[in-house]
């Protein structure tokens, strides 16, 4: 019985190695990658068609604000944009409208996170900051019309006007997915940090053999 057990210990170590190298490599790929910034940079044409907003200094304040967690509204809207980029050219939508209207599309330029009353808007943000993020693209840049729908209509159904165009259908869903994707990011990273998963093994891995024993 004894030897058994130990064989199974050995078994477990090396499925935990396995496990512990597995999320090791993805935590190092993401962070290479930044989710999809890594592959927006190094992609000519997106960058062509979006370069004067990447380097517009108003665009890049978005870099002082937390988006999601450790994510900046600059990180959050190229994310965004790159991936509605990426699906928009796949179907033969309008990728460039596409891609320069989803990086503007959070140009509100506050931290949502403090009160109505202290940042002065009309509604709470989840309403008002597309036509705010509208008005203040619209300063910078001759926007289209579909551009304007897209930024406008991002959040969608929560504003309960309905997008026009179809990639204005779309933004509201890469939206949320980067969202969720952002989140996830954030609390693997912090779960790996804390080396949780290992308690939890080891904790699981004591009960199995209790029961063998």
């Amino acid at each position: 019985m004894r030897k058994r057990v130990l064989n199974i210990a050995k078994d477990n170590q090396n499925l935990y190695n396995k496990f512990d190298e597995v999320l090791v490599n993805q935590e190092n790929l993401v962070e290479e990658n930044k989710l999809f910034l890594g592959q927006a940079i190094n992609d000519k044409e997106y960058m062509q068609i979006v370069k004067d907003i990447i380097n517009n200094e108003t665009v890049l304040e978005m870099k002082k604000y937390r988006q999601h967690y450790d994510i900046s509204t600059f990180e959050h809207c190229l994310n965004v944009s790159y991936i509605s980029y990426k699906i928009c050219k796949k179907l033969k939508w309008d990728y460039k409208s596409m891609a320069r209207a989803a990086l503007l599309h959070d140009l509100f330029l506050y931290d949502w996170r403090n009160s109505r009353k202290e940042l002065n808007l009309d509604g709470y943000h989840a309403f008002v900051h597309p036509k705010i993020a509208l008005e203040n693209a619209s300063k910078l840049y001759d926007l289209n019309d579909k551009e304007k729908d897209i930024i406008v209509k991002h959040m969608w159904p929560v504003t309960m006007t309905l997008p026009k165009y179809k990639e204005s259908y779309l933004i509201t869903l890469v939206d949320k997915y980067s969202a969720i994707q952002e989140s996830a990011q954030y609390y693997r990273k912090k779960i790996e940090s804390k080396k949780l998963y290992k308690y939890a093994y080891i904790f699981f891995g004591l009960i199995f053999l209790r029961k063998m024993l």
